[in-house]
């Protein structure tokens, strides 16, 4: 099997390293992830400027390929031109940071698999909840790949969303749940004026959910949650409303 690695913290971050350590065990793994961090980048990508790509050596973790663009440019130039071989998955991960809820939309971890979706290869994004310590990628990788390893053989064109919750507090079990789509309780800080500009920061986070059967609410209680996602952005049900329309 021939894996794509990529990520949205950065070919750096020590989360790709942890999960490139998991992969090789399950087949030959290629990387190619963005020379800096990308988070919250979404879907975007690199139009009206080329696309710079370098070579790197990260010593004791892996060689890999550092893009000057998002984790789409990645995984768009890993199929059309890095890749020597067929790429049989995409994983992209482990995100520093739980993506579930609304965040799926501004993600750049689940957005690189959602492109590896585009060209019909079967994607996993992975991410891991900050812990009061911060994260242990190492185990939160093991974790991810355990689950990994249920879900092969994946159809062509599928995206998986793996959310590994806190882990100092110890893992309740695995959860299969929808994305909520309730959003999240955030509020602006006004904090400083600075000639004519005025500064806000973005504060809160704290999820809106009332049912636990939604990956916020149940990653939040301590499980490792499980999700399908689709690229498909169409609303049947209004279409059909749209259809009885006389234009």
């Amino acid at each position: 099997m021939h894996i794509l690695l990529t990520n949205d913290d950065g070919i750096f971050a020590p989360g790709i390293a942890a999960l490139y350590k998991q992969l090789v065990k399950i087949g030959d793994v290629t990387v190619a992830a963005p020379a800096d961090a990308m988070s919250g980048a979404g879907h975007s990508i690199t139009v009206y400027e080329p696309l710079a790509c370098d070579e790197v050596d990260i010593v004791g973790a892996f060689s890999g390929y550092s893009v000057h663009g998002s984790p789409a440019d990645c995984v768009k130039l890993a199929l059309m031109e890095l890749c020597k071989k067929k790429v049989d998955l995409i994983v992209s991960g482990i995100n520093s940071g739980a993506n579930v809820g609304i965040n799926v939309y501004y993600s750049g971890t689940v957005a690189a698999a959602m492109e590896g979706a585009f060209y019909r290869v079967p994607a996993v994004a992975m991410s891991l909840a900050k812990d009061g310590t911060g994260w242990d990628f190492d185990k939160g990788s093991r974790q991810a790949c355990k689950i990994l390893k249920k879900l092969l053989p994946l159809e062509a064109g599928t995206v998986t969303n793996i959310n590994i919750p806190k882990l100092s507090s110890g893992v309740k079990g695995i959860k299969v749940v929808p994305q909520s789509t309730r959003g999240f309780k955030e509020h602006y800080v006004r904090q400083k004026i600075t000639g004519d500009k005025v500064i806000y920061q973005l504060n809160g986070g704290e999820h809106r959910d009332i049912d636990s059967c939604v990956d916020t609410l149940a990653l939040a209680e301590g499980f490792i949650t499980v999700t399908a996602l689709s690229f498909d952005m169409t609303d049947y049900s209004q279409m059909k409303k749209l259809e009885n329309i006389k234009f």
